[in-house]
């Protein structure tokens, strides 16, 4: 695999993870490497976006271990894990400049015109040039949630969690969001993408992991993965 001998950032061994009688994660183990584009896919309930809810640590693991950190000479530090949402998330009141300043001057205590000129940055980044002082409710879907990539890059994330990013978007509007996530993977960023966009998977994964009931069925690069699957679950 493309990232096999980066250093590793990610580290799940055996994670349970249960809602009252229901075993969501069932001893998964899995590895991300720096620089790694690794697609998770499988049908609704199958355990991707709890998988990780857990690693960003949304979720509390009943069992087994989750280790964020990025290792080398000097002993390694915590990674920082940036997140896209399903649903944008963004505050309401806040135009997209905002909503991008927010976090960077709170958790970061950058001043505000260092969060402002991050944050403007980053917006046209996304492809949102002169959107700066638009409030979520006159943004399309699509625009909503680029402004939401570009508040998880303001963090100076090690790796970006989308939890199907595009499933909530119109038909129309996937293609501008799938089109910034691409550029992120060209230049090398860290993803775990929750998604059912195979064309996106085919195009940009070094890694598909499929899961069922909990479990990873099957996991491997796209090639082998989607067009000539090992195991009986996968085929179906």
């Amino acid at each position: 695999m493309a990232a096999a001998h980066s250093r590793l950032v990610i580290n799940m061994q055996g994670v349970d993870k249960v809602f009252g009688k229901f075993k969501a994660l069932d001893g998964v183990s899995l590895q991300v490497h720096e620089g790694e584009k690794m697609v998770i896919c499988g049908p609704s309930g199958s355990g991707k976006s709890t998988l990780i809810r857990c690693i960003n640590g949304l979720e509390d693991i009943h069992s087994g271990n989750v280790s964020i950190a990025i290792m080398d000479n000097d002993g390694g530090r915590e990674a920082r894990i940036g997140m896209v949402f399903q649903q944008f998330n963004l505050f309401p009141h806040m135009t997209a400049l905002e909503n991008v300043c927010v976090a960077q001057r709170k958790v970061l205590k950058r001043s505000a015109e260092e969060a402002a000129t991050i944050a403007h940055g980053l917006l046209a980044r996304v492809g949102l040039v002169g959107k700066d002082d638009a409030f979520p409710a006159q943004l399309s879907g699509g625009q909503q949630q680029r402004v939401a990539i570009a508040r998880a890059l303001a963090m100076n994330p090690d790796v970006i969690l989308f939890d199907e990013a595009t499933s909530a978007l119109d038909p129309e509007l996937v293609g501008e969001v799938l089109q910034v996530m691409q550029s992120l993977a060209q230049e090398g960023m860290t993803m775990l993408v929750v998604t059912h966009e195979m064309g996106f998977a085919k195009g940009v994964a070094d890694r598909v992991v499929f899961m069922d009931g909990g479990v990873i069925v099957e996991q491997g690069p796209p090639s082998q993965l989607i067009s000539a699957p090992i195991e009986e679950r996968t085929r179906a």
